[in-house]
């Protein structure tokens, strides 16, 4: 919960920056908002990068990824979609300008939205160079032109992550691909294998296999997307299935070999080949090289820096925000976490609330969720009442046959207040904020089914899994309030 919403809402005049010098180590989406939000703020910011300006977000993740998986989903809907009356076609498929469009779409928003605010204010310099701690007050930055030391009075890390390496024998030696690769390639192989099915590797398989490759997806847990409820993975999983994707899970890779321009995978006892291999099993806090602990700075086995509810450091001058924390690892969770470590490095006192954290797979369907599952709660022995809608009963789906999923609602017993939602649904990320907000906001699913609905949309799923706690909606008219 935010401590004093004042800092949040209110003008930078209400706390004061003024003369501090501020060190930004990262350049993504959590030092962006820390650097904008403490130069209103008066102080002057150092940011320091050795990479590409913008960070993992709109260079190699969410912003290419989607332009990727977009195009593909129009091929596939060309090919299967569910009008009679309408003609099939088999689209071709050409990746290098498909890359080259998406690679200009990336270089255009990395101007507007990074080079274009450095450019403009006068209070963020940026220095091209790799960091270090030297000491607790003292940072090296490695530069082409040399090295530099800097004494700044707060210090905000935001390195971000990298792909973790699993360490399966063999696989450091080959050419597999990360997420990275996958998106910067020119040509489509003709088969691939993904290890790991959650988030990341599901989106790309689904997109490789829409453009036309064989995809087989391996995946150690008992069901896609193993930190979600089994239903949604279970579910998604029939449903990449019968697109043509081989979906194994339960199955441990032992060995990774490559040869002859292929790939060779064993996997429980048998063999999968393939011509590429994505890596897909997580991302761990990118802070190798940084020194930390010369800066009395602590962090988790996995690399991850641990801050306190403030984004605080075991060095009370230094911060950490985004991917490089334990925090969730979402671009909007960590520019939240960005702007408020400005906020505390300025005078200000806000802390991050994640309780109403949306999070979403981009499938198709896709998958949201946001608040507490049904498990969760009952894990900490809160007495609740659930409702799930299959899609059939929502009358957008129908219009547009494609009535693929549900919608879950999770309700306190008693008073009825929702405390969490689950969607498996096309375009599910375009649904789920609606919930965010009636958990925000601490309504019942009495208040969430009174509400009005535009009709005929998808949204309208919520309001109608809402009134199943009390009505029968197979029952109803259509847009019956």
């Amino acid at each position: 919960m935010v401590a004093s919403k004042e800092w949040i809402v209110g003008t930078p005049s209400q706390y004061d920056g003024a003369g501090l010098e501020i060190a930004i180590i990262g350049s993504g989406s959590a030092a962006f908002a820390a650097a904008i939000r403490a130069g209103e703020a008066g102080a002057r910011v150092t940011m320091i990068e050795q990479g590409t300006l913008g960070g993992t977000c709109v260079n190699v993740g969410c912003v290419p990824s989607k332009i990727f998986i977009r195009a593909a989903l129009m091929r596939h809907d060309a090919g299967h979609h569910p009008f009679d009356g309408l003609g099939h076609a088999a689209l071709s498929v050409d990746r290098a300008r498909l890359q080259a469009l998406q690679q200009h779409r990336v270089e255009e928003l990395r101007q507007a939205k990074y080079q274009s605010i450095l450019d403009a204010n006068e209070r963020i310099h940026l220095i091209r160079g790799r960091a270090r701690f030297v000491g607790a007050r003292e940072i090296e930055v490695e530069a082409e032109a040399g090295h530099r030391r800097l004494h700044p009075d707060r210090v905000l890390i935001a390195t971000g992550a990298a792909p973790i390496t699993p360490p399966i024998p063999g696989l450091a030696d080959t050419p597999y691909w990360t997420s990275t690769e996958a998106l910067g390639a020119s040509e489509l192989p003709a088969s691939l294998a993904v290890l790991g099915g959650s988030a990341v590797g599901l989106e790309l398989a689904q997109a490789f296999a829409r453009l036309g490759v064989k995809v087989t997806v391996i995946e150690l847990a008992p069901h896609l997307l193993p930190r979600e409820e089994a239903l949604l993975g279970e579910r998604l999983g029939r449903y990449l299935g019968e697109e043509g994707l081989e979906i194994l899970t339960g199955a441990r890779t032992e060995s990774v070999h490559h040869a002859d321009g292929g790939f060779e995978l064993r996997v429980d006892g048998g063999t999968i080949r393939a011509e590429r291999l994505l890596v897909a099993v997580g991302r761990r806090a990118d802070t190798d090289g940084l020194d930390l602990e010369l800066a009395g700075i602590a962090t988790e086995s996995n690399g991850a820096i641990r801050v306190d509810a403030h984004l605080r450091t075991g060095a009370e001058h230094i911060y950490a925000a985004g991917d490089c924390t334990s925090n969730p690892q979402f671009v909007y969770v960590a520019a939240a976490a960005g702007t408020r470590a400005a906020i505390n490095m300025t005078g200000g006192e806000a802390t991050l609330d994640l309780s109403t954290m949306p999070a979403v797979v981009f499938t198709d369907p896709g998958v949201a969720g946001v608040g507490l599952t049904e498990e969760t709660a009952r894990s900490r022995r809160m007495i609740v009442e659930t409702r799930t809608l299959e899609l059939e009963n929502v009358p957008r789906a129908l219009a547009n046959f494609d009535t693929r999923g549900f919608i879950r609602l999770v309700a306190e017993d008693g008073t009825g207040r929702l405390l969490g939602a689950q969607v498996l649904a096309a375009e599910a990320g375009e649904i789920i904020q609606s919930a965010a907000l009636a958990i925000r906001n601490r309504m019942t699913v009495e208040d969430l089914a009174g509400q009005l609905f535009p009709y005929l949309t998808m949204v309208e799923g919520i309001k109608l899994c809402a009134q199943t706690f009390s009505r029968d909606v197979s029952r109803l008219s259509c847009c019956a309030g």
